[in-house]
This record gives C-alpha cells, sequence and structure tokens, in this order.
C-alpha cells in the first residue's frame, strides 16, 4: 500500500501555436495555494515556453518545479526523458499536489498516457485529465482539413499520390485523447463560427467531452484541475490515427532556429517575420528578439501569418542571443528562410 496518494497529472495537448503556454500561465498565476509542477516540452532547441513559465515568478510554482525538457516530443521519448523528470519532481523536498505536462505541439498524447500504465509509474501518478487546446481560427480557416473535392480532383490525375495530411492527423490525435476541449481565441470567431467548430469537434470524439470557449487561454483552474478522469484505465475510448503502427516519428515536420541580429524596431520586424511566413507557408516562429536601445526582450509568437508581440522581461547579463525558433512541414525552404531572416 502506498504510504501517500498519487499525484494527479495533467496532460496539456494541442497544435503549435493553439495557446497551450498561455493558459498553463494563468493557472500557475491563480493556483490558490496547490503546489504545481510543470513538465515542458517542445520541439526544437530553444526553449521559449518553459522561459515564458518561468518569468510569471509564481509563489506556487517556482522555478525549481520547471522541468523543460527540449529537441525532442515527449511521445517518442517517454523512457529517456519523461520518467528521469517524473523521478525528480517526485521524489524532491517539494513533493507536488498537483503535475502539469504541457507537449511540445506536434506530439501525440497517447503515448504518453501509455506510460501512466506502467506499474512504477502508476504505483505514485494517475492523468488527472487530458486537456486539449485548439486554436479556433486557424480550425475555422480550415488549417486542419483537406479540401474534398481538390483531393478527388489530384487522385484522378494520379491515383498512387499519398494525401495523408499530417497536421490533420496531429490536430484529430490530440482531439481523440481528450477529456476537455478548450477552443480557445474564441475572441478572433463569430458566435455561429464557434458554434459551428463546437458541434464538429464534439461531433467527432468518441465519447461525450464539453467543449469550453476561451480568449487568450483564460479560464478558472477549478475546470481543468480536478477531473479525475484516471485515463491510464481508459486507453480504448481514445483511438489514435497511429494505434497498432508502431514507433511514431515527426519526419513530416521540420524545425531549426534562426539567429538575428538586433531588430530597430517591432513593427518592421514583425512585417518581415510576416512576409516569411506567408511566403513559405511556415506553421509556427516563436523565440526572443533584441530590440536596438531597449532593455527589454521582445517575446514573438507567430501561428501561420498571424503574430503577436510583447516585451516581456528584462535581457538577463551577459550576451544577448536574439533567436527564432521556425516549425514547418518537411519541404520548408530552410536555407530561403535563413536567408531572408538575415
Amino acid at each position: 500500500m502506498n504510504a501517500q496518494p498519487k499525484i494527479p497529472v495533467t496532460i496539456v495537448t494541442g497544435f503549435l501555436g493553439s495557446g497551450k503556454t498561455t493558459l498553463i500561465r494563468h493557472v500557475i498565476e491563480r493556483a490558490g495555494g496547490r503546489r504545481l509542477a510543470l513538465i515542458v516540452n517542445e520541439f526544437g532547441d530553444v526553449g521559449v515556453d518553459g522561459d515564458i513559465l518561468k518569468a510569471c515568478g509564481a509563489a506556487d510554482c517556482p522555478e525549481d518545479a520547471i522541468v523543460e525538457l527540449a529537441n525532442g516530443c515527449l511521445c517518442c521519448t517517454v523512457a529517456d526523458d519523461f520518467l528521469p523528470a517524473i523521478e525528480a519532481l517526485t521524489k524532491g523536498a517539494r513533493r507536488p499536489d498537483h503535475i502539469i505536462v504541457e507537449t511540445s505541439g506536434l506530439a501525440l498524447p497517447k503515448p504518453l498516457i501509455k506510460a501512466f500504465d506502467w506499474p512504477d509509474v502508476r504505483a505514485r501518478l494517475t492523468v488527472d485529465g487530458v486537456i486539449a487546446v485548439v486554436d479556433a481560427a486557424a480550425v475555422a480557416a480550415g488549417r486542419f482539413a483537406d479540401d474534398p473535392e481538390a483531393v478527388l480532383a489530384q487522385r484522378q490525375d494520379d491515383p498512387s499520390v499519398d494525401h495523408d495530411n499530417p497536421l490533420e492527423e496531429v490536430y484529430e490525435d490530440q482531439l481523440l485523447a481528450a477529456d476537455l476541449v478548450v477552443l480557445n481565441k474564441a475572441d478572433l470567431l463569430t458566435d455561429d463560427e464557434l458554434r459551428r467548430i463546437s458541434g464538429d469537434i464534439a461531433a467527432s470524439l468518441p465519447k461525450a467531452v464539453r467543449v469550453v470557449p476561451t480568449s487568450e487561454g483564460e479560464i478558472a483552474p477549478e475546470i481543468l484541475l480536478g477531473l479525475a478522469a484516471a485515463a491510464e484505465d481508459d486507453l480504448s475510448s481514445r483511438p489514435s490515427h497511429h494505434d497498432g503502427l508502431g514507433e511514431h516519428d515527426h519526419d513530416d515536420f521540420s524545425t531549426f532556429a534562426v539567429e538575428i541580429g538586433a531588430a530597430s524596431d517591432p513593427d518592421s520586424l514583425i512585417a518581415r517575420l510576416k512576409a516569411v511566413a506567408e511566403a513559405h507557408d511556415v506553421l509556427r516562429i516563436k523565440g526572443f528578439v533584441e530590440i536596438a536601445g531597449k532593455p527589454m526582450r521582445l517575446l514573438v509568437q507567430g501561428v501561420g501569418g498571424r503574430f503577436r508581440h510583447a516585451f516581456d522581461r528584462p535581457w538577463p547579463a551577459g550576451p544577448r542571443r536574439s533567436a527564432l525558433v521556425v516549425i514547418g512541414e518537411k519541404d520548408i525552404d530552410e536555407a530561403a528562410i535563413r536567408a531572408a531572416l538575415a
């Protein structure tokens, strides 16, 4: 018998730029005395999301309770990365009341949920719930769905063409694992669009799941934490496009970091980034950039051609490194993007 109760774990999944980090930041700033710990996984070797969360300075989730796992994807590196991170968090002096795992935007949740069925993990942890964060504006724009008529026309011209859409598969796998769907960026859509998307999502899921619209990822922690789903006992109701296919990889996607010089002003920088993203169909650009003469670093967040930026905190002592993570599909023209951003 365990001397201590199992620690509940909330897995926050969602495609690139859906707003996972913003949502988690709201939760840790309103933890209400609950001792939280975070595991933040990024697809790329610049730790933007973990740095954002550390910057909030919440007493209930200090920096030493935030573990960053960069340059990998938890759905592929459970044994190598996730289990050691769990060991570090649960065997330290500050035992958390609740652990939140933010997966990368390209992660499949199901392999991570399966890890909680391993005897050593099951004895100490339980999956309280899987939260799928959805970029409502991207869904409304058809980012994750092929045009059926266009696909049919291509098949008629060349029946051998593979029309699998890797964006759609990752997006659907994240939804199919969810116990709660957060429809973020709802302020960018009309009421009719929100109703349509909410209905489409609900109809596509194998079980009844609540769909909650939000803006800026702002949602009460009580809605996200305490679902008591025990997802590790409920794997059969969480189908995946990759069930039975063995190991999963991310060969459909490419990521790289670009170091740039100081920009003269934010507006010209964002205009340049937007032009690059639209010209090369970039999925995600994020990072920190130096603005000449400013002591604060500029946080840049881009999803497709939509960009946001803000000065978030002073640069740390030492040389300033302006670096941007770029993520796209596998045929993205890395050389052209680097040249355009240099």
